[in-house]
């Protein structure tokens, strides 16, 4: 983390874009990162154990991605499932034009980063990865949870990777309390010090 506030909307520091070759969905990709978001040398720990990990998102419909850095989860998801349309959404604003940048450097036109108000309130969504933003406190993490998990699709699921020590067994009970009876929360694997915790909607 080369930023201690990469979760503000404008972070210190100028936006000097920076060079960024990482693997991703199976190639090595040319992108772009920079200063004063989360991450910004790489595809962080927790984020390489949920692609380790998780199965491949829906084929189609609406994917998203919670608090997307430099777009490393928004991309695959785009790239696993080149017919679904992929949001991604952060506070920081250096995020969003990261990502959608990197989107559009490696063609993928289905992916569309944006701060969380724009996205269009009735908007379901299929599949939802996220490396949620821990640090940012626990209020602030139940309300960005609270906001988005409740909007799977029916059948769908979401899959959060966590670290064991900031939370991650604490963080599914809490779930599991505050989410309605249609929704399952589970802890689906163990890897590297990450929890992956999947919340399920029942199919309709």
């Amino acid at each position: 983390m080369e930023s201690a506030h990469y979760f503000t909307a404008q972070p210190a520091g100028p936006f000097t874009r920076k060079p960024l070759t990482v693997e991703l969905a199976g190639a090595t990709r040319h992108l772009q990162t920079s200063s004063g978001i989360f991450s910004p040398e790489g595809v962080d720990k927790g984020t390489a154990v949920l692609f380790a990990e998780v199965p491949p998102p829906s084929p189609q419909g609406n994917l998203l991605d919670i608090g997307c850095g430099w777009g490393p989860i928004a991309l695959t998801l785009g790239l696993s499932a080149p017919n679904a349309q992929v949001y991604a959404v952060d506070v920081n604003e250096r995020c969003v034009t990261l990502t959608n940048e990197n989107a559009a450097a490696v063609g993928l036109g289905n992916v569309t980063a944006s701060l969380p108000h724009e996205v269009d309130p009735g908007v379901e969504f299929d599949t939802i990865w996220s490396n949620p933003p821990i640090r940012i406190g626990k209020a602030e993490l139940h309300s960005l949870l609270l906001t988005w998990l409740p909007r799977l699709a029916p059948g769908g699921n979401a899959w959060l990777v966590v670290q064991k020590n900031l939370g991650a067994d604490s963080l599914q009970r809490w779930l599991a309390t505050e989410l309605d009876a249609s929704f399952t929360v589970s802890r689906e694997s163990t890897s590297k010090s990450f929890r992956i915790l999947r919340v399920r909607k029942a199919s309709q």
